[in-house]
């Protein structure tokens, strides 16, 4: 039977665009379900601030009258802005395991950014460079870090049989408290001594505050970094209104000189192993009892974003915060972290995790279509 694509204009058309993966995954005991609500905030334009600079159609593939597929064309202009190139992105990609069905998809897509007069598109983005992105091309059978993002194993053959060239490859990092030595504490210790800053957890009863800070500083340390477009506040305090629900301030650490704060590491537990066992992504009615039951046993953490302004780099702060963020986590009883994700060619970064005993586990590509 033939492929149909079309965008997604009901409400019903939303309801299967959600609930896709949930269809094709669950079976997976690697697939951790997002949940629903949460997924229905990203992808509001009136919830979402993300589209108060943003446009994006969604797409849906069915075969007769079954949904087999997804996409969603994005046109982030803050990004066109801060890259100065014309590039669109894509993301929200779901499949099955069809060549032609990814094709229809990621021809919609980019028929959508031809008609916006764009030469590029680039994803996944789901929905934002600041967002989960990329496509897993390893690791399979491990569930994915919170908001990280986990796909099949036939996902990155679809890619590359569909006029798709690689963009880019980003890594995560796994440690684990046995990994780090005596050796390695010493010197982590030596280090943080040497950088001649202080570290301090943010003051949760100014929280606004802390997060201003952290925005600033942010937006200051990454603004060089492939990829990069900056937060709004809007979108800031909105992230950070959904992180504070799962938040431990031990995991958080500023970095300040003189009470300037010149960098930052936020860790977050990794409550992926208590989502991953609500299987139909709804905390209500029985959900929710599942979710606090097993969030008392998450011993993982991630460290999602770490930065450090740019007149104070190459002084160590980046790996003073690395291994000052796993020394309180440890204290506090989380055993292992992920630290994602890494540029490729960011060397210093890389280099500075496998001193201090990190492996790398995954590896994520971004890919790219000239239009």
């Amino acid at each position: 039977m033939s492929i149909t694509i079309s965008p997604v204009r009901s409400s019903s058309d939303l309801e299967e665009f959600i609930a896709l993966p949930y269809r094709l995954h669950r079976k997976n005991p690697a697939f951790v379900p997002p949940l629903i609500s949460e997924i229905r905030t990203t992808l509001s334009k009136v919830k979402n601030p993300f589209f108060k600079h943003a446009e994006m159609e969604m797409y849906l593939a069915r075969v007769g009258d079954k949904v087999v597929g997804r996409i969603a064309a994005i046109l982030d202009h803050n990004y066109l802005k801060s890259s100065k190139q014309l590039v669109g992105h894509f993301g929200f990609f779901e499949s099955v395991n069809d060549l032609d069905v990814a094709h229809a998809l990621f021809n919609s897509a980019s028929q959508w950014h031809r008609k916006n007069k764009l030469r590029k598109i680039m994803g996944p983005a789901n929905p934002s460079m600041n967002d989960e992105i990329g496509v897993l091309l390893d690791s399979f059978e491990e569930p994915p870090a919170v908001n990280m993002v986990w796909n099949p194993d036939y996902y990155p053959e679809l890619y590359d049989n569909s006029v798709f060239d690689k963009a880019k490859d980003v890594y995560a990092y796994s440690i684990s408290k046995d990994d780090v030595s005596e050796r390695l504490i010493e010197l982590g210790e030596l280090l943080v001594k040497r950088t001649k800053v202080t570290f301090r957890h943010p003051n949760m009863k100014k929280f606004n505050n802390e997060i201003e800070v952290l925005r600033d500083v942010y937006n200051q340390a990454w603004s060089d970094n492939w990829g990069f477009v900056p937060w709004t506040e809007d979108e800031f305090k909105h992230a950070a209104k959904i992180v504070r629900k799962v938040i431990d301030p031990n995991l958080i650490l500023i970095a300040e000189d003189n009470g300037k704060p010149v960098a930052f590491a936020l860790g977050l537990p990794d409550v992926n192993q208590a989502i991953k066992h609500v299987r139909n992504g709804r905390l209500f009615p029985f959900g929710l009892m599942k979710f606090l039951w097993h969030k008392r046993k998450i011993h993982s953490a991630r460290v999602l974003i770490l930065g450090v302004i740019k007149e104070y780099r190459h002084r160590g702060i980046d790996t003073a915060l690395y291994y000052e963020t796993f020394r309180v986590a440890t204290e506090k009883g989380y055993n292992q972290a992920e630290m994602s994700w890494i540029l490729e060619d960011n060397q210093s970064m890389n280099h500075a995790l496998l001193m201090m005993g990190a492996k790398k586990c995954k590896t994520y590509r971004l890919y790219e279509r000239n239009l």
